[in-house]
C-alpha cells in the first residue's frame, strides 16, 4: 500500500489504492487540515443551531422573515458580475462523480454540469477519491473510458463544469484532523480546488459550486469564509469561486436575500431545489398533527406552497442580478414504451416551459436525453438572450404565510403508500451497493427523492391527516405488513442482491421507529 506524506496531525482510515496519491498530496491535504481546524468549531454551532430551530419548529414556533435582517431585504445592492461562463445556464445536468457519466454529461450538449458529490453519489471512499480523479481529468480534457467495446471522451466543445460538494451534516470519516472526523464538504472542495482551481482559469473558466442543505444565512457565510481563506492559500484573486445556492430547505426560503447577500463577491445565484424542498417541509413540521401532505406524485410545482417559494426565489434573484435556476425534471426518457415516453416528456416540456415563462434563466435535467428538449422551451422564451435577469417580477409578493400554505393535503392512497414504501427499499439497497443515482419506475431517483418517501410514511403514521381515501389510518403495522411484499417486487426487478433485504430493514426502522432520522444517508454512511 502506498504511504502517504500527512500533515501532522491527520490520520487517513481509508485504503491508498493505486492512483490516490495523486490526489492524496502533502500540499492538498495540508489546505484540508487547515480549513478544517479554522472552520470546524463553526460547522459545529451552526450544526447545534439546527438542532435549537427544529426544536422551536416541534414547539410550535412559525418560521418567518428575520426582523434582524430586513435592512438587507430592503437594502439597494447587487451580487458581484457573473463571469462568461456562467452567463447561459439555460439547462443543466446533473448526475454523480461517475467516470462514464462525467464524460457523457460534459458531452450531453447542456450549458453546465454539474457533477456531484453528494446527493446522487454514495460517498464511499472510492467514490469520492475517484471522483476527485476523474475531476482532475474532466478539468483537462484528458478523461477517457473503454467500456463494453465502446470508446468515452470528451468533445471540443464541453458544458461548464460546476462541482456539488457534500453538506454540511455530513463527515468524512476516512480522514481525522487531531482525532476527529473532517467536514465532508470542506474535503470535496479543498482537494478540487486545490487540483483544478488555476488549470480552470487558465482554461478561459473557473472554479464553480453548488452548495447544497443550506438552513440559514449564517451557513452561507461560513462558505463565504471558507472562499476567501481557500483563494487566499492558493494566490486567487478575491472572487475568483462562485458558488450557487440551492434553496431546498424551507428554512432557507426565508432568507434568500441573506444567503445572497453573506455570498455576494462569490455568488453566482440560487436554484429551486425542489425534491429537497419537500422532504425539509415534512421534516420541519414532523411533530405536527395537522401538517399532511398528499401522495408524493400529487405535490408538484404548482402545489400553494411550492409556487410560492419558486417565485420568491426569483424576484430575490432577479432583483439582485443574480442567476435564478429552475429545478429538477425527474422524468426520463422510457425508450420500451412510446406511450408512456410521450407522457414523460410532456411532463418535462411542461415543467421547463413554466419555468422559461415566469423568468428563470435554466432549469435541471437528470438524463443526457432530455437537454435538447429542455434546451428547446427555454430558448423559446428567451430567444439568443443568455439568461432573461432583467424579467423583474415586481407583481410577485410572497408572505410566510403562503410558503407554509402546505397543499395537497388529499388524497394518501394504498398506491402511493406502497410507492414510497417500494422506492425507499430500491433507493436504499443500490445506495449501499455504492449507487446514489437510481432509474425507478421511470424516475430518476437520489436521496432527496428517497427521503420524500420515507419522511411521508413516518409522518403519515403521525398525522391525524394520515388516512388513506378509502377510510384506513395509515399505521406502522400497516407499513410493516407492505414492506415485505414491496420488498418481492424490487427484487423482481431490480435483482436479489444483498444489500435489498438490509435495506428493507433500514426502511422499517427509519418509518417507523419513534425517533425521526435526520438525513437517511447518516445512519446509511456508518454501513458502508
Amino acid at each position: 500500500m502506498t504511504q502517504l506524506q500527512l500533515p501532522a496531525g491527520m490520520e487517513i482510515k481509508g485504503e491508498i489504492a493505486p492512483g490516490y496519491a495523486q490526489i492524496l498530496t502533502p500540499e492538498a491535504l495540508a489546505l484540508v487540515a487547515k480549513l478544517t481546524r479554522a472552520f470546524e468549531p463553526r460547522r459545529q454551532e451552526l450544526l447545534a443551531a439546527r438542532v435549537v430551530r427544529a426544536n422551536e419548529l416541534d414547539a410550535g414556533k412559525l418560521p418567518d422573515f428575520l426582523p434582524e435582517t430586513a435592512h438587507i431585504r430592503n437594502g439597494d445592492w447587487k451580487i458581484a458580475p457573473i463571469p462568461a461562463a456562467l452567463e447561459c445556464r439555460r439547462v443543466e445536468i446533473t448526475g454523480p462523480v461517475e467516470r462514464k457519466m462525467v464524460i457523457n454529461a460534459l458531452n450531453s450538449g447542456a450549458d453546465s454540469y454539474m457533477t456531484d458529490f453528494e446527493d446522487s453519489n454514495t460517498p464511499n471512499w472510492e467514490n469520492q477519491i475517484t471522483g476527485q480523479i476523474n475531476m482532475k481529468e474532466a478539468v483537462r480534457k484528458t478523461i477517457t473510458l473503454e467500456q463494453g467495446g465502446k470508446s468515452y471522451k470528451l468533445n471540443d466543445t464541453v458544458a461548464t463544469l460546476v462541482v456539488r460538494p457534500r453538506g454540511w451534516h455530513l463527515d468524512e470519516k476516512h480522514v481525522l484532523v487531531d482525532g476527529k472526523r473532517i467536514p465532508g464538504g470542506v474535503f470535496d472542495f479543498a482537494l478540487f480546488m486545490f487540483h483544478n482551481a488555476k488549470e480552470q482559469l487558465a482554461r478561459g473558466a473557473g472554479p464553480y459550486f453548488y452548495l447544497p442543505k443550506l438552513e440559514s444565512h449564517l451557513e452561507a457565510r461560513l462558505w463565504n469564509d471558507i472562499f476567501v481563506m481557500t483563494q487566499n492559500e492558493l494566490g486567487l484573486p478575491q472572487g475568483t469561486i462562485k458558488a450557487t445556492v440551492l434553496i431546498e430547505t424551507i428554512l432557507a426560503a426565508f432568507e434568500m436575500d441573506e444567503i445572497l447577500y453573506e455570498l455576494r463577491e462569490h455568488s453566482s445565484g440560487l436554484n429551486a431545489g425542489r425534491w429537497d424542498y419537500i422532504f425539509s417541509c415534512i421534516k420541519k413540521f414532523k411533530n405536527n398533527k395537522d401538517f399532511c401532505l398528499a401522495d408524493r406524485a400529487k405535490v408538484t410545482m404548482t402545489a400553494p406552497f411550492m409556487r410560492s417559494y419558486a417565485l420568491l426565489l426569483l424576484k430575490t434573484c432577479h432583483k439582485r442580478n443574480a442567476p435564478a435556476i429552475g429545478g429538477m425534471a425527474a422524468l426520463i426518457p422510457i425508450k420500451n414504451d412510446p406511450a408512456k415516453n410521450d407522457i414523460a416528456m410532456g411532463g418535462v416540456r411542461v415543467d421547463k416551459a413554466r419555468d422559461a415563462t415566469d423568468g428563470y434563466d435554466g432549469g435541471w435535467v437528470a438524463h443526457p436525453g432530455l437537454v435538447e428538449l429542455a434546451m428547446g422551451e427555454f430558448t423559446k422564451v428567451l430567444g439568443d438572450k443568455k439568461n432573461q435577469i432583467e424579467k423583474q417580477r415586481p407583481d410577485v409578493n410572497v408572505t410566510a404565510a403562503d410558503l407554509l400554505n402546505f397543499q395537497p393535503e388529499a388524497p394518501i392512497t394504498e398506491a402511493g403508500l406502497r410507492y414510497n414504501i417500494n422506492v425507499g427499499i430500491h433507493y436504499l439497497g443500490a445506495w449501499l451497493a455504492g449507487n446514489g443515482c437510481v432509474p425507478i419506475h421511470n424516475l430518476m431517483e437520489d436521496a432527496a427523492t428517497a427521503e420524500i418517501s420515507r419522511s411521508q410514511v413516518w409522518q403519515w403514521i403521525r398525522s391525524s391527516k394520515g388516512v388513506l381515501e378509502d377510510g384506513r389510518k395509515v399505521s406502522a403495522d400497516m407499513v410493516r405488513a407492505m414492506i415485505p411484499e414491496e420488498l418481492v417486487k424490487v427484487k423482481e426487478v431490480a435483482g436479489s442482491g444483498p444489500t435489498y433485504d438490509r435495506a428493507a430493514q433500514i426502511f422499517e426502522e427509519m418509518s417507523t421507529s419513534e425517533d425521526f432520522a435526520e438525513f437517511l444517508t447518516l445512519p446509511l454512511y456508518e454501513e458502508i
